[in-house]
């Protein structure tokens, strides 16, 4: 027999966690359950990011991504004053090398400024070296409110008050079929049914295959690509201060190599971002051949491949190659040497691609009958996930179709 709930959220990273803890404090009698197919919550993405506390300095004004990262900065910290997470706003430096990135570092600036980001100021190659000295650059811009953090901890913190307030969560439980019945979706999982009046699909780097389960259409595919990191030594430490960050390529979701101090210590340099042969891959030998059928049969696959092959080949370059990995490092440091930097942790970023052959750039949500479908939200989204549990939440409480009768609003 199936266990009976109001909500199953599927997925047990930050943004499935926040989700449960905005309907376990906004609706304090909801029977919810917490799905995770792993033995441990923020086992992938969470887990694997290098902590960034983003300002929304690089989204597009009007966009989900801006509005959501803007507001979920400052849910964020206030959750971590209130709970006695660590957290650092050590501050970013993002850097021009080049005359041709100038519009763009500018660009940034007043997107910036009509976010309302306090403290923002232009700065002069000068200026850039008296916050980071060993950096390089011609003109760059100074973002105050940046900083790091462990998501793996704040995330750690929200399954905590979740269990608190009655919530259930349920790990090494994997879906492997959904089924709408009277009202209900039933979640077939490994270790038995779970019924849910409502379900949140929040599975990351599977949310298209629980889509498509419950046969949404999405039109898109999620693809995964590897993010690789280089750890600082030790006695190197000192060369960064802060965050130190390129100007972007707007043409892609990525913000280009860095340098980010950690929470727990040290710094780490990277990533890159190259194709990854498997969902869930961390190193470059990861390889499952359906995970790699399954987008490159994708329409919009080829299509991106098209346009954008000659930016592969150098990530892969660079992912084979120390020496070309440091040779783009030096661009912002270029005293760095290759025997400053050790083989760090990776990441792996579910980004969705749509059947255009476009990479989506803002966070995307799909509904069908009983169920809402988090189909895109990259990073920012540790950031904003606060911001991301609301908006979803406002979502199912306003949308036509579902049904809310029962769940007590506080």
């Amino acid at each position: 027999m199936a266990l009976q709930m109001d909500v199953a959220i599927i997925g047990g990273g930050i943004v499935g966690l926040a989700t449960g803890l905005e309907l376990t404090t906004r609706f304090p009698d909801i029977s919810l359950a917490i799905i995770e197919k792993e033995s441990a919550l923020a086992a992938h993405q969470t887990g694997h990011n290098s902590g960034v506390i983003h300002s929304g300095i690089y989204y597009k004004p009007g966009s989900l991504k801006a509005r959501l990262c803007i507001e979920g900065v400052d849910a964020l910290l206030r959750f971590c004053q209130q709970n006695a997470v660590p957290y650092d706003i050590c501050g970013k430096v993002i850097v021009a090398t080049t005359e041709g990135e100038i519009p763009q570092l500018e660009e940034l600036y007043r997107r910036g400024q009509g976010h309302g980001l306090k403290g923002l100021r232009m700065l002069t190659g000068d200026e850039i070296r008296e916050i980071e000295p060993h950096a390089a650059g011609i003109r760059g811009v100074k973002v105050p409110s940046t900083g790091i953090i462990d998501y793996a901890k704040v995330a750690e913190k929200y399954a905590e008050l979740i269990v608190s307030r009655g919530g259930m969560i349920h790990l090494s439980h994997k879906v492997i079929g959904l089924t709408r019945s009277a009202g209900c979706t039933v979640v077939e999982t490994t270790h038995g049914p779970i019924e849910a009046r409502l379900v949140i699909n929040c599975a990351g780097l599977q949310s298209d295959r629980i889509s498509r389960m419950a046969k949404a259409r999405i039109n898109l595919t999620i693809v995964p690509f590897r993010g690789e990191y280089y750890d600082i030594v030790p006695q190197k430490h000192h060369f960064v201060k802060g965050l130190l960050y390129p100007v972007p390529d707007p043409r892609f979701p990525f913000l280009g190599v860095h340098f980010t101090k950690r929470i727990g210590g040290g710094v780490e340099a990277g990533p890159n971002a190259v194709l990854a042969l498997k969902r869930e891959g961390y190193s470059k030998t990861s390889f499952v051949a359906g995970d790699v059928f399954e987008y490159a049969t994708f329409p919009g696959f080829w299509i991106m491949a098209a346009k954008h092959w000659r930016m592969s080949v150098g990530e892969y370059h660079r992912s084979w190659s120390k020496a070309a990995f440091v040779r783009a490092l030096q661009r912002l440091m270029p005293e760095l040497g290759s025997d400053d930097l050790v083989p760090g942790g990776s990441g792996v970023r579910a980004q969705a691609l749509g059947i255009n052959g476009a990479l989506l750039d803002d966070f995307h949500f799909v509904y069908t009958q009983g169920m809402v479908h988090v189909c895109n939200v990259p990073s920012p989204a540790a950031t904003a996930s606060l911001a991301i549990g609301r908006y979803i939440v406002d979502t199912v409480v306003q949308h036509e179709g579902f049904q809310t009768t029962g769940l007590r609003n506080t």
